[in-house]
């Protein structure tokens, strides 16, 4: 059951630490990529992300599960994650062979975060109406784990099962990338895991475990045990740099958030991300397990223009170096 602030949280346990590539440039090349997964499992991290973005100029991502396919080939043990891998778009059981086949390829290291989507142009280019997108997410993961399972799907003489089977059983841990309300209550419904995105406040982040929990409840289903989010970071020992990039998230961010109460309020950084010297990067990071139960921490980008790659890429083995301390 989830953890809370009241409750015996077991601090000594270790936090999973993932991550996402710190550069997106040319991102379907698959020694860049690699490059980037290797090294972080050099330096300690358990997992990979890639979210699936698509018709975006310079950064999209149409096709996370191939290009995790190439991580896969170039890593040994660290967890392959999508963080919105979009069933609305997909035909279920070509959907299922495809996850099933990077499962089997990757030993059992696969993490399939679903999402909904969310951009109208997506929907319109793809011909899938918005309106049923939470309807369309539940019947394809219905449909791919009932395949999964190794059951014939399907109508009549059309029923077929699928093959290869995913190598984890009866299949690869499911995770819901979900922001508002209904996404949130769906997610718990599933009984699955709630991704958060990097941009929820701390404030927001409690309410949308409460609501994430509360469905779970209401659909008989204890609530997961896995408390995973995603935040954008940047670490260095470097004070000046430090309050550069400080001032530079407070000055070109929308510092400004709806509270659980729908009204507006100031944020800081420290609301939504995190960013420090290592000393002060490790206690915020203890602050959202005592307070939150997190128990997975995948480490975002950081998305200002003019630092260094460099820079990023010291901050990713610094974050990691701190947390393991």
């Amino acid at each position: 059951m989830r953890h809370n602030a009241e409750s015996s949280f077991d601090m000594a346990k270790p936090i999973h630490l993932g991550m996402t590539p710190w550069s997106l440039r040319d991102t379907h090349t698959a020694q860049t990529l690699g490059r980037q997964a290797q090294l972080g499992e050099s330096w300690g991290y358990q997992s990979f992300w890639l979210p699936e973005h698509h018709f975006t100029r310079g950064s999209a991502i149409p096709d996370p599960l191939l290009l995790l396919a190439s991580v896969a080939a170039l890593t040994t043990d660290m967890k392959l994650g999508t963080t919105s891998y979009l069933l609305p778009l997909r035909q279920p059981l070509l959907a299922a062979e495809q996850v099933a086949v990077l499962d089997q390829l990757s030993g059992g290291r696969l993490i399939l975060g679903i999402g909904r989507g969310y951009a109208p142009q997506l929907f319109d280019a793809f011909g899938v109406e918005r309106s049923r997108k939470r309807l369309l997410l539940k019947h394809c993961l219905d449909v791919m784990k009932d395949a999964w399972s190794g059951n014939a799907v399907g109508e009549g003489e059309s029923k077929t099962s699928i093959a290869p089977l995913p190598y984890q059983q009866p299949h690869p841990p499911i995770w819901v990338a979900a922001f508002g309300p209904l996404a949130l209550k769906q997610a718990g419904s599933l009984g699955c895991p709630y991704i958060a995105s990097p941009m929820e406040t701390i404030e927001r982040l409690r309410s949308n475990l409460e609501i994430h929990g509360e469905a779970c409840h209401e659909a008989n289903l204890d609530v997961p045990d896995d408390v995973p989010i995603m935040r954008t970071m940047f670490c260095s020992e470097d004070t000046k740099r430090v309050a550069e990039v400080r001032d530079r998230l407070e000055s070109e961010s929308v510092n400004a958030a709806r509270s659980v109460e729908g009204t507006q309020r100031a944020t800081t950084i420290d609301d939504w991300s995190i960013v420090g010297e290592p000393a002060y990067v490790r206690e915020l990071v203890k602050r959202y397990q005592e307070e939150l139960g997190v128990t997975h921490l995948v480490v975002t980008r950081l998305r200002i223009g003019g630092l260094p790659t460099t820079d990023l890429e010291k901050s990713v083995a610094l974050v990691a170096e701190t947390l393991a301390r």
